[in-house]
This record gives structure tokens, C-alpha cells and sequence, in this order.
């Protein structure tokens, strides 16, 4: 399809998550070809020409970007019916542009955290499990969980996009994501949230 101007016609998806907050984008092509990209401000947008223009509409608080979506989330005094149609136009300006998604010399980032010492081996198996079972699953809600730190037991995860202050999170990591690391890693003990 196209109008006027010989410009595709985009068509958008919105999908709802988990957290009523946060509603998830998906323009029909690719976002970022590998990683993923945080914005959790208006502030950490410079990196993201499509962050900046998604930020520019009032009421956005955050912004999440997958291989083929981008999350974003309100804030809560405002109500979706007023911001969707921005987002979506901003959304849709960004990519018929032909502007870069993130800027030059930037990309996604895997978003696990680096670790190195002892329980390096047992690292690996925890980052293994959440790229091959969590991280599927949690992309398909607009969010990513991403491995932070390891200490005695205890396994640090970062969440983010739709899974940050989602309200089902606490549930999702202690009796998913926990209860499936303990099963195939017996040294995990806990599983908590870490904000960065």
C-alpha cells in the first residue's frame, strides 16, 4: 500500500502486557538486530534517535526496544487513549524517515553483566537458561530480564521494558525464574531484582 506521496504505508500493531502501563509497539520490520535497548528516561534517550522521538510525546516514561518491537510506558496519571495515536505517529514518522533506530557507533547490548571468579562456570549455566527459556518467553511481553550479578546463592537479574514495575513481576521471577534455576543449578538459592 501506498499514499500520496509514494511513502509504504506502515501498519503498527499495539499488544497489551502484563503490566497495564506498558503497551507494546510492533512496526512490521526490525528494530534492532541484535540486543536490546533500555531507555528507562527521557535522559538515557540521547543514544536513540527513535527513543527521543518517542519521549517528545507527553506522558511517556519509558521506552524498550526488542529485535521486531518497542515497549513503551506511561506514566499513571495518564491514560492510553491520549498518548497511543502520538506514539503510534512517532513510531511511524521514525521509520518511514529512514532514520536510524539507535545512533552511529550504537547498538544493542546483550544486557548481561560481565563476571568473572569462582562461580564463573555456574554463570554461564544461569546466563544459558535465561537466554534459551526466560528471555523468549519475556520478549513476547514486551520486556527483556537480564543476568546481573551472582553472590552466595543468590542470583541478581535486572529487569526491564515491560517487566520493570510490572505488577506480576514478583511472581514471574520468584516462582518462575527462581523455581526453574534452582531446579537445573542446584547451587541457586534465590533469585532478586536489582534496579540499575
Amino acid at each position: 500500500m501506498y499514499h500520496r506521496k509514494g511513502v509504504p504505508q506502515m501498519f503498527i500493531q499495539t499488544e497489551s502486557t502484563p503490566n497495564p502501563a506498558t503497551l507494546k509497539f510492533l512496526p512490521g520490520q526490525t528494530v534492532l538486530e541484535a540486543g536490546t535497548a533500555d531507555f528507562p528516561s527521557a535522559e538515557t534517550a540521547e543514544k536513540s534517535p527513535l527513543a527521543q522521538r518517542i519521549f517528545a510525546v507527553q506522558g511517556v516514561e519509558g521506552v524498550f526496544f526488542g529485535h521486531d518491537f518497542v515497549t513503551v510506558t506511561k506514566a499513571e496519571d495518564v491514560d492510553w487513549d491520549h498518548v497511543k495515536p502520538a506514539i503510534l505517529g512517532a513510531v511511524m514518522e521514525h521509520f518511514q524517515s529512514g532514520a536510524p533506530v539507535m545512533g552511529e557507533d550504537e547498538t544493542g547490548a546483550d544486557g548481561h553483566a560481565e563476571f568473572t571468579g569462582e562461580d564463573s562456570a555456574i554463570v554461564g549455566q544461569i546466563k544459558e537458561l535465561l537466554d534459551t527459556r526466560v528471555r523468549p518467553a519475556v520478549a513476547q511481553d514486551g520486556g527483556d530480564i537480564t543476568f546481573h550479578g551472582f553472590d552466595k546463592g543468590v542470583v541478581y537479574l535486572h529487569m526491564q521494558g515491560a517487566c520493570a514495575g510490572c505488577p506480576s513481576s514478583t511472581l514471574t521471577l520468584k516462582m518462575g525464574i527462581e523455581n526453574l534455576l534452582r531446579h537445573y543449578i542446584p547451587e541457586v538459592t534465590e533469585v532478586r531484582p536489582v534496579a540499575v
